[in-house]
């Protein structure tokens, strides 16, 4: 993957190209930003452009042998670690068991989700995660010699995936690594990662992608109308995959939106053997998906405050869906400055209790009834 390939970041590929030029390429990277950013890209790009032989000011040449096999992510001093799942047949999960699903999922998917990742290996229903047998396996490969390239490089997706066992294994490897080894780290939420591999990293600020290039990237991809291309860029909010999302209709989000309906509804109505009901059906989703669910619940919590707030100002600062504005017109009234702190602080324990492996449906039951007293909440 090239540069040229990224949208935007224009920034951000002089500083990767920089760090070449004066040969301070820090030996261990962290790449955090919103979603939709680019990041994992990004260090695609990055890692092409350190092993490409006749690289140039810009970018790298995309023609040497080893610009075609990063091209086909089949470089031999190329390493991924992402995140696995056990199953029957794999008890002891490595990256390496999943490699070929990897390539597809990078070279042939638009969204790097660990969503869409886990549907492609057809996990979408367990909860990922970077084990302590993976540790050993990268400490194993970057210790042999390099094959064809000056550097090893280790790019490792979601690192705050890693359990803790795994981590600390891989911190003496990030502390006194081989020489020419490079670490680049994607990460959607690095306060996650411990603080000991935080600390011997180099932060790097991903932003999300400017509306020029976004819409740039849109316009030249699907045939849109202006004033639709001007909407898809301002609700997506530099957010590429949003924008594939609202472009695309996801199952996922139309799901989510249905979902979030029938619990405010029933919520609200304070019908208990429905919300049992619903309850049911939310259990039914793996850990991954019910998590992106109570993100999505977050999400349009904070949008229907704001619109209660500021309604005069919603074409300025609310990003909905057509149908979630749609909803949101009235429902918002319910969301209020005595109930949006309490409604958020209960969204974010679900959250937590579902990541530690809480008994679903007692968790969604619990957060179901705390919506009925809190939505009820009468506003000053």
């Amino acid at each position: 993957m090239q540069f040229s390939k990224i949208i935007g970041q224009k920034e951000i590929i002089r500083r990767f190209i920089n760090t070449v030029k004066t040969g301070r390429i820090s030996h261990a990277q962290l790449l955090h930003g919103p979603e939709g950013s680019g990041k994992l890209e990004l260090a695609i790009a990055f890692a092409q452009y350190v092993s490409c032989k006749n690289r140039t000011e810009t970018d790298s040449c995309g023609t040497c042998p080893s610009c075609k096999k990063y091209e086909k992510l089949i470089h031999p001093d190329l390493h991924f670690v992402f995140p696995v799942v056990r199953s029957n047949k794999f008890s002891k999960p490595v990256s390496d068991n999943y490699i070929d699903e990897w390539r597809s999922f990078i070279l042939e998917h638009k969204k790097h989700r660990l969503s869409v990742w886990l549907d492609v290996i057809g996990n979408e229903n367990a909860q990922a995660g970077i084990f302590a047998h993976e540790s050993s396996e990268i400490i194993r490969k970057l210790n042999l010699k390099t094959f064809e390239s000056e550097y090893k490089i280790m790019i490792i997706w979601l690192p705050e995936k890693m359990n803790l066992s795994s981590a600390n294994k891989l911190l003496k490897m990030i502390e006194e690594p081989p020489q020419k080894t490079l670490f680049l780290m994607v990460s959607d939420y690095p306060e996650q990662i411990i603080n000991t591999i935080r600390s011997r990293s180099q932060f790097i600020r991903i932003p999300k992608i400017d509306d020029e290039s976004l819409a740039a990237t849109l316009s030249e991809t699907y045939q849109l109308a202006d004033n639709e291309l001007k909407r898809i860029v301002k609700l997506s909010n530099g957010n590429y995959f949003k924008a594939i999302d609202v472009i695309e209709e996801s199952e996922q989000e139309k799901y989510n939106f249905e979902l979030f309906v029938k619990l405010m509804r029933l919520a609200y109505a304070a019908k208990i053997i429905e919300l049992t009901q619903w309850v049911d059906e939310v259990s039914e989703l793996g850990r991954e998906r019910q998590k992106s669910f109570l993100l999505y619940v977050l999400r349009l919590m904070r949008e229907n405050f704001i619109l209660n707030s500021a309604p005069s100002k919603k074409e300025d600062l609310n990003y909905f869906t057509l149908d979630e504005e749609n909803f949101s017109i009235k429902f918002s009234t319910f969301i209020h400055k005595n109930n949006i702190f309490d409604i958020n602080e209960e969204i974010n324990k679900a959250y937590l209790h579902i990541e530690r492996n809480g008994m679903d449906k007692i968790i969604f039951l619990d957060f179901a009834l705390k919506l009925v007293k809190l939505l009820r909440r009468k506003a000053a």
